[in-house]
């Protein structure tokens, strides 16, 4: 068995990409509104943070001229994504204010809903924190919509999108 390490520096940044990459994560694309209208963007870094109260966090990029929005919403939503949903993940990694292309509605708070997703989580902001050249934001989940006729979920894994086979 070859085994190696590496310390993580700024000089290596790849090497940690890689490194993080061999952990398969779902797909999520995250909404909000803003002055300029909706405002979405897609993510990998979403985990459960609490049942009680029921809370969630996912991570935007510093660097991302649609991070301050988010960090700065009082609510958003988080859509998990169907395999079937890879070319909605791939817009919305692009362009996040193109919503002509996807149907929409909003919810109750005013935030944009997209119509295919497995899991819709309408947050509320409930604490944003620094996490290096990322924030760590905090929702706290308020409703729960979901899909069953959309099939499994969308994985990223290695740089790439598939699907969990198990």
């Amino acid at each position: 068995m070859t085994q190696t390490s590496f310390v993580p520096t700024p000089e290596n940044p790849a090497a940690m990409r890689a490194a993080l990459g061999s952990f398969a994560t779902g797909v999520v694309v995250v909404t909000t509104w803003t002055d300029r209208g909706p405002l979405a963007i897609t993510a990998n870094s979403f985990t459960s943070v609490s049942l009680d109260p029921p809370l969630v966090l996912w991570c935007p990029a510093v660097q991302s001229k649609r991070h301050d929005p988010f960090v700065q919403a009082a609510h958003f939503s988080i859509h998990v994504m169907a395999e079937s949903d890879l070319d909605t993940a791939l817009h919305f990694a692009r362009s996040g204010e193109v919503f002509d292309q996807h149907g929409w509605s909003r919810t109750s708070e005013g935030i944009p809903a997209l119509d295919q997703a497995l899991v819709r989580l309408d947050c509320g902001h409930h604490a944003a924190h620094p996490g290096g050249d990322h924030s760590i934001l905090v929702g706290e989940v308020l409703r729960v919509t979901q899909r069953a006729d959309l099939g499994a979920g969308l994985v990223f894994h290695q740089g790439q999108y598939g699907r969990f086979s198990g």
